[in-house]
């Protein structure tokens, strides 16, 4: 990852210096022996980024910094990245049941904020949501602390507070929606910003695991146009699109014409790049399984998503009340836009860290130096 940071010049010298010490003396650096030692390349480079400072093409001092595995920490990523989707899947519940207002007010519940009202009818929906959000809020402030703590990485420290600030707005969109009588727009905001901070969450867990901070990246260069990092970020964008337009129909904001339209320009982007990573990259397992599993929960949202339509649209237009189809298959429809957006996110980010831009191929290449000949 310094290397994509530093100038060419001292990212050669670095690269030469470390495969220097990994190539035994008199060995060709296409040889055999070479290549059995270059594995050791990577090790020494880090260990020699550690002693020194690099300064990037803007003058701005970078410094490598080893950050080791803190297993308590990571679990605790997994526990709130988890609890999120069970938030998700709590509101998708008071929205499918039309269980918005059975708790008029906030932040109390029916005057009080400690006491438990009777949970029945709507009210066991909103109140059971409103108590997985606290503590998915609680959970936010201690993992953002512990980050501030013990972590070395000032990105990710930055990271775990943005969480907890989403977190905040969150709740607050949650009790204008009370407060105002489920306005189309904030509610559809609310949603939006849940499906934010659970890919935040997920990201987390991703960046304090094992597995990412002591792999060694292995590396391609990706010669493609348009890339598969910008056909990540475009599927991410159009998730988002049909995230809106999606929450915007449940909170009846808007009709199911452009959700359902919009649903075919996205999976013929997430197909697309689902295929390109599956076909171009796929030794590479960081960007294997997650492509995978986009494709797989991309089938699953279309046919979920053509079940809410039936129960909801079709079949449930006159229900004096929601029904339990409709009610299990919006859930359901909701919870897996969840998955495959954070899906498709830890895709974007395996795609940014294991295809690395042009010039760090460069850089690992020998160069020809005209003033030799």
């Amino acid at each position: 990852m310094l290397l994509q940071l530093a100038p060419p010049s001292k990212a050669r010298l670095i690269v030469r210096a470390a495969v220097s010490a990994a190539v035994p003396e008199g060995a060709s650096p296409a040889g055999p022996e070479s290549r059995k030692t270059l594995g050791t390349a990577g090790s020494t480079l880090t260990s020699a980024t550690d002693l020194c400072r690099i300064p990037d093409p803007k003058g701005i001092p970078l410094k490598a910094i080893a950050q080791s595995y803190n297993p308590r920490h990571h679990r605790f990523a997994v526990v709130l990245a988890c609890w999120t989707f069970l938030l998700i899947i709590a509101g998708a519940l008071v929205t499918s049941n039309d269980a918005g207002l059975s708790v008029p007010d906030w932040p109390t519940s029916f005057g009080s904020l400690y006491k438990i009202p009777k949970l029945v009818g709507g009210v066991k929906f909103e109140h059971t949501h409103r108590m997985i959000a606290q503590v998915a809020g609680l959970l936010t402030i201690i993992l953002a602390i512990w980050t501030w703590r013990v972590e070395k990485r000032r990105w990710l420290r930055i990271l775990g507070f943005a969480a907890l600030i989403t977190v905040i707005a969150q709740g607050i969109l949650g009790g204008i929606t009370v407060l105002f009588y489920l306005p189309p727009a904030v509610s559809s905001a609310h949603a939006a910003l849940a499906q934010t901070f659970f890919c935040i969450a997920v990201a987390i867990a991703l960046f304090t695991g094992q597995k990412w901070i002591e792999e060694q990246p292995r590396t391609e260069f990706d010669q493609k146009k348009p890339t598969l990092f910008t056909l990540c970020l475009l599927s991410i964008v159009v998730l988002y699109v049909q995230l809106i337009l999606g929450a915007m129909f449940r909170h009846h904001g808007l009709s199911w014409g452009p959700h359902v339209l919009n649903a075919v320009f996205v999976s013929f982007v997430l197909a697309w790049t689902a295929v390109r990573a599956l076909s171009v990259y796929s030794k590479i397992e960081a960007i294997r399984r997650p492509a995978i599993v986009m494709l797989s929960l991309l089938l699953t949202q279309l046919c979920l998503g053509f079940a809410a339509f039936l129960t909801r649209v079709a079949w449930g237009r006159d229900a004096a009340q929601p029904e339990l189809p409709m009610v299990i298959s919006t859930v359901a429809h909701v919870a897996t836009g969840a998955l495959l957006l954070a899906t498709t996110v830890i895709l974007a980010i395996q795609v940014w860290r294991h295809v690395p831009v042009a010039f760090e191929e460069r850089a690992l290449q020998p160069q020809h130096d005209p003033s030799a000949a």
